[in-house]
């Protein structure tokens, strides 16, 4: 049927992927109304402004240098037919098959947590069957796989794909913020939940929901958040350099003496700035005040597992953040410092 063609089929997807690109297009862009008010700082002022530049943002490192590898210990030896009559039996079964052990590592986790809960009752069990021996190996391999728990945790998120995702930036911001939603937000504070029960020994897991949860992260917006940050710090560093250069002239207002551009410079601060840039720069700060701190919650929950690479672009990641969050207040200040001898701003900047 014409219905089902794979060629109508192909064509109606290219027509919805070119009606969601125009969308895109015609989205407004956050620098459109930072670009607007440094431009017209430039001309109530008389100096032109350097290019609005924003900073590199940190880039993770390679996947190859965030993946931890584990000891495999004694299980993978262990000969799982001789612990008939133990729930475990399945799960060293599963975890020692082909599949197994080409799993993932949000399944080889979900592996893990499902030995760590049953291996207690199989110790206790093979105890009172006097296999002592085989107890013992098990005992030591439930020890070894509660010490590998947070290196397995990070390998399973912050290392994992669907972090990975969450910090790659758009090609395009649109109108973020605006676009984004709560469900990632909900699922980091998901997954930190079963983290820290799964760090306390409680170590249930509901596997479906686990994965659900990460794909949900994988749509997240640290990348678009950082690109932000870091887009509004240039345009206003480059507005810094106009009233530095003013500033340079001397004072705007001598005395009894108010230019033109005074009054002016008044209106465009409360117009533009107050009225058009501070709504997105205090809308883009309450995003990073919901994000970042679930994120910066599982990265202290796993802190001893947290390999260099991934500490290193942490700590490039946070001092960028920090520069960054300083801009609004920055240029508050070059504002305030330009009015000062007129009298104030005559409005809101604060």
């Amino acid at each position: 049927m014409l219905a089902s063609s794979p060629h109508l089929r192909l064509l109606r997807a290219v027509c919805l992927a070119t009606t969601l690109a125009l969308v895109a297009c015609a989205e407004p862009s956050p620098d459109a109304a930072l670009a607007d008010y440094v431009q017209r700082l430039e001309r109530t002022l008389g100096h032109a402004a350097p290019a609005a530049t924003p900073d590199t943002l940190p880039r993770l490192p390679h996947r190859s240098e965030l993946k931890l590898t584990l000891e495999s210990g004694n299980l993978g030896t262990l000969d799982f037919l001789a612990l008939t009559g133990c729930a475990v039996q399945v799960t060293i079964g599963k975890r020692n098959s082909s599949l197994g052990l080409m799993a993932s590592a949000s399944q080889r986790l979900l592996l893990e947590l499902e030995f760590l809960q049953l291996a207690p009752d199989c110790i206790d069990y093979q105890r009172s069957q006097g296999e002592d021996a085989l107890a013992d190996l098990l005992a030591s391999a439930h020890a070894q796989k509660q010490r590998q728990l947070p290196a397995l945790i990070f390998n399973a998120t912050l290392g994992g794909p669907e972090y990975r995702s969450l910090w790659r930036p758009p090609a395009n911001l649109g109108p973020y913020p605006a676009n984004t939603s709560s469900e990632p937000l909900t699922a980091l504070a998901n997954i930190n939940a079963s983290v820290r029960r799964w760090l306390a020994g409680d170590y249930h897991a509901d596997n479906m929901a686990f994965e659900i949860q990460l794909s949900e992260v994988a749509l997240g917006d640290g990348g678009a958040l950082l690109r932000a940050l870091a887009l509004q710090q240039g345009w206003l560093t480059a507005g810094n350099a106009v009233l530095a250069a003013q500033r340079a002239e001397g004072p705007l207002c001598r005395g009894a003496l108010r230019p033109a551009a005074a009054d002016t410079l008044s209106t465009v601060i409360e117009k533009f700035f107050v009225g058009e840039v501070q709504p997105w720069s205090a809308d883009l700060g309450r995003r990073q005040h919901d994000l970042l701190p679930l994120l910066q919650e599982l990265e202290q929950l796993v802190a001893s597992a947290l390999p260099p690479a991934y500490r290193n672009w942490r700590g490039r990641r946070d001092a960028s953040l920090s520069r960054w969050a300083a801009a609004p207040r920055q240029h508050v200040e070059a504002l305030q410092a330009a009015l000062e001898p007129c009298g104030g701003a005559g409005g809101r900047t604060g």
